[in-house]
């Protein structure tokens, strides 16, 4: 039976929380200060439709404060007009270059307001695993970096050999399935437990890298048994319910899937959109670092060495947190020539 467990790590400039599912990361959930609290799923209110799109059967309607949102129309929804109120609640967070998608809940009543906030970290955390408090400090620590480094990951082992390598386009996200060293005298048989395997595996990377939309996997072997692979499929993405939904297998061996996008992606706070580690991030890590280093050796003169964007994004959300942690007994030092990942953290 799967075992999932909850982490709450709560630093300068960042909360978040992580789900384990048999002690591997399967959702991270992040918050910072600067985030728009307006942008997020589950924030319900009632908001002004702006404009009406009859081609695209949407509307663009705004909360008080808060950024454009498309509003898909339905027959069964009652005729919206421009500049009238309608209840909403946020479906989708807005991500790169995508608007966010709000879901109708009624006509709208009295004026633009918000009437419920998005879930907490923590409410979410209790969402997904029922039992017990979270884990907190270093357990928590060890788990949000774990889940990190496989949400930067492309390549995920599978169990008894092989392995899956995901990674997300503009239009849709692969999944290339290999068999690698699970090959042997029964080829089909080796095969179809690999494509299991990936199933699997890819569910749970998936739900923790917050990539939701087209799915394609790329299987290994022919002859594949359809209706077996897409049972399977149904049962590992059951948790993305409501809204996934499992195609059959093409004749070049690949299988098709939509899951339900409700997040932006996480790699959208790690990187930038050229790909390059985000320095608002490693401002983070830079503080994780020193409040570690702080904890290990008190009262020591700590000296923390980045590269110059990382020192600027530090000094301007992070640097006043981390004082009042540890005092002022830390000093960052720019370095104009280091890459954005790098970072150096010592005491004396």
């Amino acid at each position: 039976m799967s075992e999932r467990r909850a982490y709450l790590y709560k630093g300068v400039g960042e909360t978040v929380g992580v789900v384990t599912l048999d002690g591997r990361p399967e959702r991270l959930f992040v918050s910072w200060p600067t985030d728009d609290v307006l942008d997020a799923e589950g924030v319900r209110g009632v908001a002004r439709v702006k404009k009406i799109e009859k081609a695209f059967a949407s509307a663009f309607v705004a909360l008080p404060g808060g950024q454009d949102l498309i509003l898909p129309l339905r027959p069964d929804m009652p005729a919206l007009v421009e500049g009238g109120l309608v209840e909403i609640e946020i479906k989708t967070a807005s991500r790169r270059g995508k608007s966010g998608v709000a879901r109708f809940i009624a006509e709208g009543q009295g004026e633009p307001s918000v009437l419920e906030a998005a879930p907490t970290i923590e409410e979410r955390l209790r969402h997904h695993v029922k039992a017990g408090s979270p884990s907190t400090g270093d357990k928590a620590l060890l788990a949000v970096e774990e889940a990190e480094a496989d949400i930067l990951a492309t390549i995920f082992a599978l169990p008894g050999g092989g392995d899956i390598a995901v990674e997300p386009t503009r239009a849709l996200t692969s999944v290339d399935v290999d068999l690698g060293a699970r090959e042997g005298a029964d080829s089909k048989r080796a095969a179809r437990q690999a494509n299991m395997a990936a199933l699997s595996v890819a569910a749970r990377v998936l739900r923790l890298k917050g990539l939701g939309g087209i799915i394609v996997f790329d299987l290994v072997g022919r002859g594949h048994d359809a209706p077996a692979l897409t049972t399977a499929a149904r049962n590992m993405f059951s948790p993305d319910n409501p809204g996934v939904g499992v195609g059959g297998i093409s004749k070049f061996g690949t299988m098709e899937m939509i899951v339900p996008r409700r997040a932006p992606p996480i790699l959208d706070r790690l990187l930038t959109e050229t790909g390059a580690s985000n320095p608002r991030y490693v401002a983070r890590r830079l503080a994780r670092a020193l409040e570690r280093e702080g904890r290990a050796d008190p009262g020591a003169r700590l000296t923390a060495r980045c590269a110059a964007a990382v020192a600027e994004s530090f000094a301007s959300e992070l640097e006043s947190g981390v004082a009042d942690r540890l005092g002022r007994r830390f000093a960052v030092e720019a370095q104009s020539d280091w890459p954005v990942d790098r970072l150096e953290v010592f005491a004396g």
